[in-house]
């Protein structure tokens, strides 16, 4: 039976809190107590008395050691991404048929980078681009037309100086973005999809985002139900962590995405919201891809893509407060603002009331 850590009790600051709070991943927030699971029992240990009632368990040290420990900042050609703060990622997508947002900058590569552009202007570290739709029924996209629609998009931000991501499953494709300029791979098939993109992503020695999704060789919206889906979504990331560092991949450059929407009912992404926090026991920067999701629309009577920015905004911060390192997001401008404001909130805090 398995064991799991999940950070509770968050506090506004450390300051006088000697001993009795942990500070989660080298960032901004701090915690009071563990919720600890082990199978269907769960029961609440305070960090002061951690090491007193855990400490002598290997499963539980580890876990501890992997939540409190910062994350290594990337440097990546003349940027680095760093993770003591939460980072914007903003979505570009260029294909035709996007459920949020597709079709409007699919054939025109000058019109796609400058989006990006201004997304970056607006405070998005990270551009992440791509060419193949990933909603429930969509296409599969021939990889070379996939290549054709974001290497061009690529090369101008990169001249640019923006730093891009690829979203993509394909070997081929991987390789033609990566040439092109980008620096991270973001693969919603957790480099299971395509037997090549494990070596491709290895040989390039690039950060990669591995994303849950129940059967990746079926696509992204594959698989069945769940008994406990975030201790099955956090167990399948972990082997997924353990595969790809035996296969060459530094740990250090691996990120995690929990997979929201994809082949999760509305009841599973709603209870791996709310238990983000236990992802930090795998040790890895997380990404969180909730903007505009239809977990918004099914709780707002049907609101359609465009009009989740307050859904989106809320599942965001919900984030930022679980001390996810990663949005990414539609809505640049509104994300960022809301994360400054939050930021405030936290420096003011910090340093007293």
């Amino acid at each position: 039976m398995s064991l799991h850590l999940r950070p509770i009790q968050f506090v506004d600051t450390p300051v006088g809190r000697d001993g009795a709070v942990a500070r989660l991943a080298g960032g901004m927030l701090w915690f009071a107590a563990y919720e600890v699971i082990e199978g269907d029992a769960r029961s609440t240990v305070a960090i002061a008395d951690f090491e007193q009632a855990l400490g002598g368990n290997p499963r539980v040290a580890a876990l501890h050691a992997a939540i409190t420990a910062p994350r290594p900042a990337l440097t990546l050609g003349e940027r680095t991404l760093r993770f003591d703060q939460p980072l914007v990622a903003g979505i570009l997508n260029v294909t035709p048929d996007s459920f949020s947002d597709g079709g409007k900058l699919e054939n025109d590569p000058a019109a796609a980078a400058a989006a990006g552009v201004a997304m970056a202007a607006a405070g998005a570290a990270l551009i992440d681009i791509g060419g193949e739709s990933t909603r429930p029924n969509a296409p599969l996209v021939w990889e070379g037309d996939e290549a054709k629609r974001v290497v061009p998009v690529i090369e101008r931000l990169a001249a640019a100086g923006t730093l891009v991501s690829i979203d993509t499953r394909k070997a081929m494709v991987m390789e033609g973005a990566l040439g092109a300029g980008a620096r991270i791979v973001n693969d919603v098939s957790a480099l299971l999809w395509d037997e090549r993109a494990t070596g491709v992503v290895a040989q390039a020695g690039c950060p990669v985002i591995l994303m849950h999704s129940p059967d990746p060789k079926k696509g992204p919206h594959g698989g069945g139900g769940y008994g406990n889906v975030l201790i099955e979504v956090f167990d399948w990331l972990e082997a997924r962590i353990a595969a790809v560092v035996a296969a060459g991949i530094d740990r250090s450059r691996i990120m995690v995405d929990p997979g929201i929407g994809f082949g999760k009912s509305l009841a599973d992404n709603l209870a791996l919201i709310n238990g983000l926090a236990l992802f930090h026991g795998l040790g890895c920067p997380i990404m969180l891809g909730a903007s505009r999701k239809r977990m918004i629309g099914a709780l707002s009577n049907e609101a359609p893509p465009a009009a989740r920015l307050g859904g989106s905004l809320a599942l965001a911060m919900k984030g930022v407060e679980a001390g996810v390192q990663l949005l990414r997001v539609h809505d640049v401008a509104e994300t960022v603002q809301a994360i400054h404001v939050w930021r405030g909130l936290r420096d003011q805090a910090l340093v007293g009331r």
